[in-house]
């Protein structure tokens, strides 16, 4: 070792928002003062360990792992504060000797979680004394024990303390000392200067960095304050009392404890006695239990065994090209080890499959395996779609395979406790994640912090452009507009928000990712709780990658649940379905496709999508799978293209004859990453898994392995017969396409999900409809859109109905569907049951006095009775909604008494009965006025979150269909610089003061096709005030706001007009497309004819196709007209037209 100074006590950004320093900053920082070791110290969590092991490794820096843990003050389990108000722990330095050490410290790490978390992960002396082994203890900064005891002048304490932690750690346990320029620290350094003679101990100093350059702490102090929430001019907020807690340099550290060569000299002692190396390169798999009774018990002839009897059930005949093919890949998968992941994967796939778990045909690049074929893991057939199993595992590169799974969103956790019980509870959980602050959000964060306003944080974000993992940095060189506020108006806070980057914000649980051990878990890996109690790993997917665990993606598919649901929904009306036998040839379906109307079909919902399936008109699977492939950043570009060779308006070309084969299915466009393989392998030979090198080569932009693979493409070429220049020519051609082509065997399988969905909304719509609004019920924006689908298909959503609804949406018959009681707000699973099992015994209710005498006023209480006539589910029942609300108290009454009776069977309508007893009389309805329109649509909102007996803004809707411009099926894909118009009714006003103390609102707007939140700065709010109040309906023009949280859509408002002007100030030209490039001279007079009845000002435009092929319509202005645009007008023209073919703009 050549450092005379060793940092041993640091934190990252993976001591979440408190260190400010990414791991590769403070590995840099290292490099370039010449130290040669470090450590990496976390609070209470070892998220690190794997980037830091790595990354220092990789320059040639000695890596030392700790942790700074929490210590209860008492037993772990007791979770209750301190007397002084603290959380009742206290900090120690642990820091792992040898690899036991290692192994201990994640067992300490995951106790403090699963076992003494409160507030923070804590673990207590017990725990300490069991796991000491290869661990050496520093005392800690001012918040440990031992210096909080002495800085409390518990000296006789502080003492006991420490000779406890000697005893624990013998010769291994250290006095720390920092100096950070704090009073109490200059105090504990004498403190523990006594304390270490008098007790024989060691001292050793540190610094506790948490940022790497000293011109960071205000970065840091910023970091501070987005992890307790508070902005920097908060008086009362947690602060570091110095700007000291940088990364300083050796000769720093010398001149700060000069006065203590031995804490310096310790920290090299230490150090040299460290010597901890991680086990990566190797695998970790957990053995599969082969049944005892399988006449194979090897693992590589068990799968053998079982891949043939698959696919011998599946074709039938196993022709010399399956067997061919299978025999290849299991031949791939023993030489690299690989048959137990397979078996695994195939065990708890069957038994989702034979629990009726729903599993998703494919997923990813491991449909392309026809192993996985014959295995049931996947439902796709690859040799029939031309699947590469090389893309999926090429026996060239060598890492664990990437089966992907899909499973019904519902149950997948099921399947996840399948597995638990296999591999044991102690050797399988799930993995975290972490989210970091990326350029925009880093903006927003910052700004907020230090006091800006929402407007003017909103408008720098938006000034960065909206590239993939920009950095701002690249918004600086990119974007002008960014660049003028970044290095003027906005200096500080673009300063700060580079300094914070990247940086990590939280930590959540990975959506899929789940991880199976051989043994026990913290055997490899330090385990963490989330604060919903959800355990995980400490270590993120790549981490698990990099240590050889095993880990998988189990994803829940929604999809799969509302297939899964209308199959059941078919069942119970006597037909029986199999969604796995169903022809993929219906031409109806493609038509189905075709007309656009796939609003519930999976991947093809988007407006863009839906617009160029109408051009598209896919008629075989095929185009499905392209489309899926090509409607994505990049590709996007070739879909006209693609149309226009489908249809023959454009020549089909291929870069060579022999390349046909391959590129006949996509119309001669390179459309997949199989397809870039293929071409390797056809016109250069390079086998499929060269191919699969350069494909990946390619990908990822890895210019020198490129330039050596295109001079063997090149040459290979040659050697075929092609020329020089035709063999650059394609190897360019496929460059290009290799950078977005995309994975054929994930779109195959999603095709396919795609194509089962639209065979049940074609075959079976008011089924297919009812599952999906069912799985989206929680939604209300999403619940708008499909009852807006529905009625396009000619589906009608009656309202609720106490005598006819399902707990669920339900089909009444093929053209309606009856609204899911579930839907219902304060309307619990435990009331419904009991109001159906009641309903399916004892018949229909007919009022709520007969309601209340059969149901249990326990589970259906006040509050649900007063919910479901709200939301008119009881208006089967006699009286009005009003009287029946106003009769809930007397209801209940009644009820209670007719159930406590003794003759409750013999009441007649009369009062009267046989024998002596008063039976118990039926109330009357109170005489009360319905509820107005206004009042009951109120109500149906309150509770079901929409209107569904009518609408307020009815009388407007053909205005507001007219002027809005916002698609809100597609509301996520509007760009951030695009001028949008929103029509609907406000609803709810709050009024504020921005920064300059200038009124401001925020307001949301019930639109008919969603829900908007609007914000109105003070410039607009001082302009449009009067418009801005509770039920007035307008209009707003403005631009979206970001909408990185995927809620409701936001607008920042530039104009704010009301409803009755729309069509005064929105109408600027009105269109006219004809479908036929020929217009009779006589039918142009006719329509100038009825134009003259109604002046205007608007432009009167013609759109007519283009006879050149281009997509883009001819547009004609009717020169010496101009015309309204009149309802009435349009109506007409719509009618005669079509209503698609007339729109104002």
């Amino acid at each position: 070792m050549t450092s005379e100074f060793v940092h041993l006590h640091n934190h990252s950004d993976y001591s979440l928002l408190d260190g400010a320093q990414r791991v590769d900053q403070l590995v840099n920082t290292v490099d370039d003062l010449k130290m040669d070791t470090v450590a990496l110290t976390e609070h209470g969590n070892m998220f690190s360990v794997i980037p830091f092991y790595k990354q220092v490794k990789r320059v040639g820096i000695k890596p030392i792992i700790g942790c700074e843990i929490y210590v209860s003050i008492g037993s772990r389990f007791e979770k209750k504060a301190r007397s002084d108000g603290g959380w009742g722990n206290n900090h120690l330095i642990l820091l792992a000797q040898n690899f036991t050490g290692y192994r201990n410290l994640m067992k300490l790490v995951t106790a403090g979680y699963l076992e003494g978390f409160y507030y923070r992960p804590r673990i207590d002396l017990e725990l300490l004394e069991k796991y000491s082994d290869g661990l050496i203890c520093l005392s800690a900064c001012l918040k440990g024990e031992v210096p909080e005891k002495m800085l409390n002048g518990d000296f006789k304490g502080a003492k006991r303390s420490a000779l406890r932690f000697a005893e624990i750690f013998p010769d291994r346990y250290y006095l720390e000392i920092q100096n950070h320029g704090i009073p109490e620290e200059i105090t504990n350094i004498e403190n523990m200067r006594k304390l270490a003679h008098d007790l024989s101990l060691p001292l050793v100093c540190t610094n506790d960095a948490h940022y790497a350059q000293k011109d960071h702490w205000e970065a840091h102090d910023i970091h501070i304050c987005l992890g307790t929430g508070k902005e920097r001019n908060d008086p009362n907020r947690l602060r570091y009392a110095t700007p000291e807690f940088y990364f300083k340099s050796q000769d720093e550290m010398f001149k700060l404890f000069k006065e203590f060569p031995e804490a310096i000299e310790n920290t090299n002692r230490i150090a040299e006695t460290i010597n901890v190396e991680l086990e990566m390169g190797d695998y970790h798999l957990p053995n599969f239990p082969i049944p005892e009774d399988a006449p194979n018990q090897d693992p590589d002839e068990y799968l053998k065994d079982l891949a043939h009897s698959g696919a011998e059930k599946l074709y039938g005949e196993v022709t010399p090209k399956i067997k061919k093919q299978l025999d290849h890949e299991l031949e791939v998968i023993r030489n690299m080890g690989f048959a137990g992941y397979f078996l695994i994967t195939a065990d708890f796939v069957q038994y989702a499959k034979d629990k009726k778990i729903p599993v998703g045909p494919g997923r990813g690049s491991a449909a392309g395996s026809i192993v996985s074929y014959s295995l049931g893991i996947t439902s796709i057939d690859p040799l029939k779609h031309n699947l590469l199993f090389e893309r999926f595992l090429n026996p060239n590169r060598v890492s664990l395979p990437d089966i992907d799974i899909d499973f019904c969103i519902e149950r997948r956790g099921e399947v996840i406790d399948y597995i638990k019980t296999q591999y044991g509870e102690r050797s399988v959980t799930q993995i975290i994640t972490f989210g970091t602050m990326k350029a925009k959000q880093v903006v927003r964060d910052v700004g907020r912090v230090m006091g800006y306003s929402y407007g003017e944080v909103d408008r720098i974000a938006k000034a960065i452009p909206d590239d993939l993992n920009i950095t701002l940095d690249d918004a600086i060189v990119k974007s002008s507009q960014f660049r003028e506020l970044a290095e003027n108006e906005y200096k500080e806070l673009i300063d700060h928000s580079r300094v914070l980057e990247g940086m990590h914000r939280h930590a959540s649980i990975h959506a899929a990712g789940v991880v199976i051990a051989p043994g026990e878990l913290t055997d490899y890996v330090p385990l963490y709780k989330s604060s919903t109690d959800d355990i995980t790993t400490q270590y993120d997917m790549k981490g698990l990658e990099d240590l050889g665990l095993l880990k998988m993606d189990f994803l829940g598919l929604r999809n799969l649940t509302v297939i899964d649901k209308t199959i059941k929904l078919i069942s119970a009306k006597g037909e029986e379905i199999d969604i796995e036998k169903i022809s993929f040839d219906e031409s109806k379906v493609y038509e189905l496709f075709a007309s656009g109307l796939t609003i519930g079909v999976f991947q093809f919902e988007s407006s863009g999508m839906r617009e160029f399936l109408k051009k598209l008109k896919p008629s075989v699977i095929a185009d499905l799978i392209a489309m899926n492939a090509l409607y994505r950043p990049g590709p996007m570009s070739n879909i006209d293209n693609f149309i226009s060779r489908k249809h023959g308006k454009k020549r089909i070309d291929y870069p060579h004859p022999s390349l046909e084969p391959i590129l006949e299915e996509t119309y001669g466009i390179i459309v997949y990453q199989e397809q870039v393989m293929e071409i390797a392998h056809e016109i250069a030979g390079f086998t499929l898994a060269e191919a699969d090198i350069m494909r990946r080569a390619m990908g990822k932009k890895d210019k020198k392995l490129m330039d050596e693979l295109s001079v063997k493409f090149v040459e290979g070429a040659q050697n075929k017969g092609l020329s020089k220049g035709k063999a650059e020519e394609i190897y360019s051609l496929i460059e290009k396409f290799a950078q977005y082509g995309f994975n054929k065997s994930h779109s195959t399988a999603y095709a396919y999900v795609a194509y089962q969905t639209a065979w049940l909304k074609t075959f079976f719509p008011a089924e297919f409809m009812s599952a999906n609004l069912t799985s989206e019920m929680s939604t209300i924006e999403r619940v708008v859109t499909l009852i807006n689908e529905c009625k396009k298909l000619g589906i009608e959503v009656r309202p609720p109905d106490i005598n006819v609804s399902h707990i669920y949406f339900s089909p009444i018959d093929d053209n309606a569907i009856s609204y899911g009681l579930n839907a219902i707000k304060n309307v619990g699973e435990k009331a419904l049951e009991n109001i159906l099992e009641n309903r399916d015994q004892e018949g229909t209710f007919n009022s709520v006095y007969d309601l209340c005498s059969r149901v249990d006023k326990q589970k259906v209480n006040k509050r649900v009775l007063e919910s479901l006539v709200k939301s008119g589910a009881m208006d089967s029942l006699s009286g009005s909604r009003a009287q029946k609300y106003q009769a809930i108290d007397d209801a209940i009454h009644y009820g209670q008494k007719f159930q406590n009776g003794d003759n409750k069977n013999q009441v007649d309508l009369f009062g009267n009965a046989e024998g002596d007893s008063v039976l118990i009389k039926i109330p009357d309805l109170p005489s009360v006025d319905d509820w107005v329109e206004k009042e009951r649509l109120g109500f149906e909102k309150e509770v079901l979150g929409l209107y569904v007996t009518g609408h307020p803004l009815l009388e407007h809707s053909e205005d507001l269909e007219e002027f809005t411009t916002v698609d809100f099926t597609d509301k996520f894909n509007l760009s951030k610089n695009e001028t949008i118009t929103v029509g609907g009714m406000i609803t709810r006003v709050m009024r504020k003061y921005d920064r300059r103390n200038r009124p401001m609102a925020f307001f949301e707007m019930d639109c008919i096709g969603g829900h908007v939140e609007v914000i109105a700065f003070s410039g607009c709010f001082a302009q449009y005030e009067g418009l801005i109040e509770n039920e007035k309906v307008v209009f707003v023009r403005g631009k979206p706001s970001d909408n990185s949280d995927f809620s409701d859509l936001k607008v920042i408002a530039d104009e704010i007009f009301p409803v009755e002007k729309a069509r005064v100030i929105l109408s600027g030209k009105l269109v006219i497309r004809f479908n036929s490039g020929e217009v009779a001279p006589e039918d142009i007079d006719k329509l100038f004819e009825v134009a003259r009845g109604y002046p205007g000002e608007c432009n009167l435009v013609f759109h007519l196709p283009n006879k050149n092929g281009s997509r883009r319509p001819l547009r004609i202005l009717a020169h010496n007209i101009k015309v309204s645009s009149d309802k009435d007008f349009i109506r007409h023209l719509r009618h005669q037209y079509g209503k698609d073919n007339v729109w104002v703009e």
